[in-house]
């Protein structure tokens, strides 16, 4: 994120970056106090601090991992709760404040509009607002479409309002990227075959984590298409080059995460084993798609082969694509630094993609993001083993789902004690403000440029 962006409050000076990091930190401990009101529980007993705190923090961290079952420890009223965090989360406190903003009918400040800018990391501040209005609206118009189609599977199974609260819930949660429910203690393994809920919820995770920008001009393209009817050819090149990027990458990704499942769990009796083939594509396929910063299940994690867990643990580390729902370091992040690394190898002058050059800025950039997620990864993973004792793989599938807030868990969050919810909370902070944004979150002052150029050292590397 940009750090220029200052405003003066008081006697402190606050960047873009520290905004939206004490939102974010605002929010989750309004949430945390809220869920300890007793009527958020289903007992009607107060819920400890810390119990209520974790929950506030994977749910606007949109991560999904929790300590205490969402859909029996929770009233309706702590459930509602929770949704409401999610769909924080998904949107960004920035987002809501810039909702309540226009609803109030309130002019947006120029430092509004840097934050909306820092937040989405768009590069101008031009169309802003038709941008966020549409981000706002059309999410809304996704989830509701997805609680609609839910419904025709869970208002059958469970009665009219019981059954439409959660599809409106499993809506919010699926699009945010959450993995929270409220159907039962398995998630959605009683539907692993269950082709429409499968459907259902797939679509929205995608949607949710390809990115808005992608779709936003997926969309104008249709309707240019239709209009005037030129070829499909025609039709990915009007496209953006970022676009393209982002759709090749998301269909690369969720297609080898099925073959790479479906290889490493084919006589697994515990999830995939003893499923028809097509069944076994159908588990499969879901996995890779929540493998993408989800969280929702279909098998029992635990279950799955080591194999399938570490390469779960890269798939949760890379998430989803920016601006958008998801998690992760992002797929164009992973992908510039791996095309950085091709174009040394192969003695290239400079990386290009889709005939566009890709700059210094954007690489170091993309490196440091790397570099910053995958150092707190390793620096949290060994603090949870020291802290809970816990087998290193089960450790390190919490860690990589918590940094890359994806919420797949192999049943190593409820049995957590104090200080490995603690180590846990903060990856998942983190995970979601990125920790780059957490390094600057310390920093005051201005970043400002080398005003002066150093002879280049004589260092030896590799």
């Amino acid at each position: 994120m940009r750090v220029f962006n200052e405003t003066k409050i008081g006697k402190n000076r606050f960047t873009s970056t520290q905004t939206i990091a004490l939102g974010f930190m605002l929010a989750i401990i309004v949430g945390a106090l809220m869920l300890m009101i007793p009527a958020a529980t289903a007992a009607g007993e107060e819920t400890d601090f810390l119990t209520a705190l974790f929950t506030a923090t994977t749910s606007i961290c949109v991560t999904g991992l929790v300590v205490v079952d969402t859909f029996s420890h929770w009233s309706f009223l702590g459930q509602l709760i929770i949704l409401i965090l999610i769909q924080i989360g998904g949107f960004g406190v920035i987002t809501l404040y810039s909702a309540v903003m226009m609803l109030m009918k309130k002019e947006f400040s120029l430092r509004t509009r840097l934050l909306i800018q820092d937040y989405y990391n768009l590069d101008s501040i031009h169309g802003l607002i038709k941008f966020l209005v549409r981000v706002i609206k059309d999410t809304l118009i996704v989830e509701g479409l997805g609680a609609v189609m839910y419904s025709f599977v869970f208002v059958p199974k469970f009665g009219l309002l019981r059954g439409l609260w959660i599809s409106v819930f499993n809506a919010v949660s699926a699009f945010c990227n959450a993995g929270m429910d409220v159907i039962g203690p398995n998630s959605l393994i009683d539907y692993k075959t269950n082709i429409p809920i499968n459907l259902i919820t797939m679509s929205l995770i995608v949607l949710g984590g390809i990115g808005y920008v992608v779709w936003f001009d997926f969309i104008e393209n249709l309707k240019r298409f239709i209009r005037r009817r030129y070829s499909l050819r025609t039709f990915w090149k009007r496209m953006g080059e970022h676009s393209r990027l982002v759709i090749n990458l998301t269909l690369f990704l969720l297609i080898s995460g099925m073959l790479l499942t479906l290889y490493f769990e084919w006589n697994n009796p515990a999830t995939i084993g003893k499923l028809s083939f097509g069944n076994k594509l159908l588990v499969s396929f879901f996995q890779s798609v929540t493998f993408r910063t989800a969280g929702f299940a279909t098998v029992p994690q635990e279950a799955l082969t080591p194999s399938t867990c570490i390469a779960g643990c890269i798939y949760m580390f890379i998430g989803g694509s920016p601006v958008g729902t998801a998690g992760g370091i992002k797929t164009v992040t992973i992908f510039v630094v791996l095309l950085n690394v091709s174009t040394f190898i192969r003695n290239r002058t400079e990386p290009v993609v889709f005939s566009r050059a890709v700059s210094d800025k954007l690489i170091n950039k993309a490196s440091a993001i790397v570099m910053s997620n995958l150092l707190l990864t390793m620096v949290l993973l060994v603090a949870l083993i020291q802290v809970s004792h816990a087998p290193a793989l089960a450790a390190a599938y919490e860690m990589f789902s918590a940094t890359g807030t994806v919420g797949l868990s192999r049943g190593l969050t409820s049995s957590l004690n104090a200080a490995g919810m603690i180590v846990v909370m903060i990856g998942m902070y983190a995970g979601r403000i990125g920790p780059i944004s957490m390094a600057l979150f310390f920093s005051s002052k201005r970043s400002e440029k080398n005003d002066i150029r150093f002879s280049d050292g004589h260092f030896i590397v590799g």
